[in-house]
């Protein structure tokens, strides 16, 4: 990788478990999220915390999820609750192995039972005076609370983010009415890296027949040198989710 390229990746865990909830899968998760040599990651579903999973599973781990995942790789981190129940909680998190300068967690849920977030991180890049914005994205499932979503997301970019500010916005969509593009092309004039690259989005879901385009990466300030779909047969079998991964040259 050379000096001015990055390497994104972008994952729903489902909380460390295969398609079933029947496997726990962290463990594998991590091998193959290091083999990836991914720069940033942006993950969803998250396990922060479970009080009752560590009883009932071997391997669970003493740690948090992210800590778990970033360890010796991705020594910079953050992570922000979603969903909060009495056992625990999940959400975002932003694992780097370049310096989060800050580090914002933003509530876009307008339902107590479904609690979505973006996490926006400011990245210092080495051989850059730029500052990296991460925005690490997961959507509601309900049309017109996507909507009100992609509003929020709108105006937090355009009063946050300089316009000439590299910037990446990925995550998990639940976009299969096709409204992103519209929103995020006109408004930000954001563009999607397997679109831009390949003329149409990646199939992320169910990881094991993948069928619907849920996980995007869209980005500004930076251009597309591959983007794809990991080897199909190291992922089926970890989450419902297959990843995104992209390298971008600032």
């Amino acid at each position: 990788m050379s000096q001015n390229q990055l390497r994104i990746l972008t994952y729903n865990l489902h909380k460390g478990f295969n398609t079933s909830n029947r496997e726990f899968t962290l463990h594998p998760i991590r091998d193959a999220l290091v083999a990836t040599n991914a720069d940033i990651m942006l993950l969803q579903e998250i396990q922060g915390a479970h009080s009752e999973h560590g009883l009932t599973h071997q391997h669970w781990p003493k740690e948090p999820h992210f800590e778990f995942l970033a360890s010796d790789v991705w020594p910079h981190y953050a992570y922000a609750k979603n969903a909060v129940y009495s056992v625990g909680h999940h959400g975002n998190a932003i694992l780097s192995k370049y310096p989060l300068q800050s580090w914002e967690n933003i509530n876009v849920s307008p339902f107590t039972w479904a609690s979505r977030s973006l996490l926006h991180g400011e990245i210092k890049l080495p051989w850059s005076d730029d500052v990296l914005h991460i925005i690490c994205i997961h959507l509601g499932l309900i049309g017109m609370e996507r909507r009100r979503q992609f509003v929020t997301l709108c105006e937090r970019i355009d009063a946050h983010v300089p316009h000439d500010a590299p910037l990446i916005v990925a995550g998990d969509f639940n976009d299969w009415a096709g409204q992103a593009e519209k929103r995020l092309s006109q408004h930000l004039n954001l563009k999607e890296a397997f679109r831009t690259l390949h003329n149409r989005y990646a199939r992320t879901w169910p990881s094991w027949m993948p069928v619907l385009k849920m996980d995007r990466i869209y980005y500004r300030g930076m251009e597309p040198i591959i983007c794809e779909r990991p080897p199909h047969s190291t992922w089926n079998r970890l989450s419902d989710h297959a990843p995104l991964l992209a390298s971008f040259e600032l």
